[in-house]
């Protein structure tokens, strides 16, 4: 395997983990379906002081679709929202990164998954619907996704200030902004790079399509921005006519899965890309035919030495334990070989999945006293958190109004 593309897999897929190491999953804090941490504090406190990116804009969306497993809410009361989820984070990389070890300027978007639970995969209503019903610019009513997916992507709730856009509407704002900011630097080269583990990665394929549908990888110059895509463990998205619309658009999309990872073959599970050419030319047009995107790598948790046989779902679909594949990965049937010395006792992070000689204890990484602070009169309490660095930016409007999704 390339040394580079392995470096460039982990590097995103830390990216996708950091949504994970940064959700509140607590259901006794009241600030649990939010960020830990400030944006502006964000890989500081996560440990990730060398990323080279700095986080632009966090990304929320409303929790009243039907994903009620997939969705985090507090059992509190007086909570710091009870319509919203954080779902990930628009990054971009700062002057030293894009200089000395980028070699360019790189936005990058991040949305959040599901990081061991999979009952969300029963909630899906594993039916296509056209993109163009979510007013989803397309050319093609023939292009068609999972409606779960649209509607996570697009639906909002105007009486929430986090949600009160949809995560769309943010995503593509920020895109809009930060392109108009970098596009037409002709010192650097810009690249907008999509990630998302589970179904953080069947987003970041769907904003991807939407970014390049909308034509915000085109600078004002007309400088056209590559798009790549970079998903682990990811379900299928859409139908055969939304993979070939993502190809026209020139959307390169990369997947890493474990092949014994159940949501990477759904939904879609019976009519996909692997049955015959004749049973989906004729099932092309039912609203359960589905087809991956992209190219795969195709990884397997049984060559690593240092993972044990589980019949536990998850672990198989754990993120960590991807990136641990990923590190020890040379080619097909060559023997596993960590490479880049990354710590194998992270696969433990939030799971079981290391062998017991490595004395690894399982889901070890813990918010110290579940986020309790000492305030000045000695109290236990749970620490102000929200910020409003981390609400949406007051242009939010212009930008949506220049892309003509709000009345200008």
């Amino acid at each position: 395997m390339d040394p580079v593309l392995r470096s460039e897999l982990i590097r995103y897929g830390e990216m996708a983990q950091a949504c994970y190491d940064a959700f509140d999953f607590d259901p006794s804090s009241r600030y649990c379906g939010s960020s830990r941490f400030s944006r502006h504090e964000f890989f500081d406190s996560l440990g990730m002081n060398g990323s080279g990116y700095e986080v632009a804009r966090y990304l929320y969306a409303t929790s009243n679709i039907n994903l009620p497993n997939f969705f985090s809410k507090s059992r509190w009361s007086k909570v710091w929202s009870k319509n919203a989820n954080w779902m990930g984070y628009v990054a971009v990389s700062d002057d030293e990164a894009t200089r000395y070890r980028l070699g360019r300027r790189d936005i990058a978007i991040a949305w959040r998954g599901t990081v061991t639970q999979l009952e969300w995969i029963a909630d899906l209503k594993d039916y296509l619907k056209p993109v163009s019903r979510n007013n989803l610019r397309c050319p093609d009513p023939a292009v068609k996704v999972e409606s779960g997916f649209l509607d996570l992507y697009t639906d909002k709730d105007t009486s929430c200030k986090f949600s009160r856009f949809s995560a769309r509407e943010q995503v593509l704002a920020e895109v809009k902004r930060l392109v108009e900011r970098y596009g037409d630097d002709e010192e650097e080269e810009l690249s907008i790079t999509v990630t998302g583990h589970s179904l953080g990665g069947a987003l970041a394929i769907l904003s991807a399509y939407d970014v390049a549908e909308m034509g915000l990888n085109r600078s004002r110059s007309g400088k056209v921005i590559p798009v790549t895509v970079l998903t682990y463990g990811g379900p299928r998205v859409g139908n055969v006519r939304f993979k070939e619309r993502l190809k026209e658009l020139g959307v390169k999309v990369m997947r890493v899965v474990n092949v014994h990872d159940v949501v990477p073959k759904s939904p879609g599970l019976f009519l996909n890309e692997r049955a015959p050419h004749a049973v989906m030319k004729m099932a092309k047009g039912l609203p359960w035919c589905y087809c991956h995107v992209g190219e795969e790598l195709a990884l397997d948790h049984q060559n690593s030495p240092f993972l044990r046989s589980s019949v536990d779902l998850s672990n198989a679909h754990n993120l960590e334990a991807l990136l641990h594949l990923l590190d020890g990965y040379h080619g097909k049937g060559e023997r596993f070989v960590l490479s880049s010395g990354r710590d194998p006792a992270l696969v433990n992070k939030a799971s079981d999945f290391l062998k017991e000689h490595f004395m690894v204890p399982p889901f070890w990484r813990q918010d110290a006293n579940k986020g309790m602070v000492r305030n000045s009169e000695g109290r236990w309490i749970q620490a102000e958190r929200l910020r409003s660095e981390d609400h949406h930016s007051p242009d939010i409007h212009h930008h949506l109004s220049q892309l003509r999704l709000l009345p200008s």
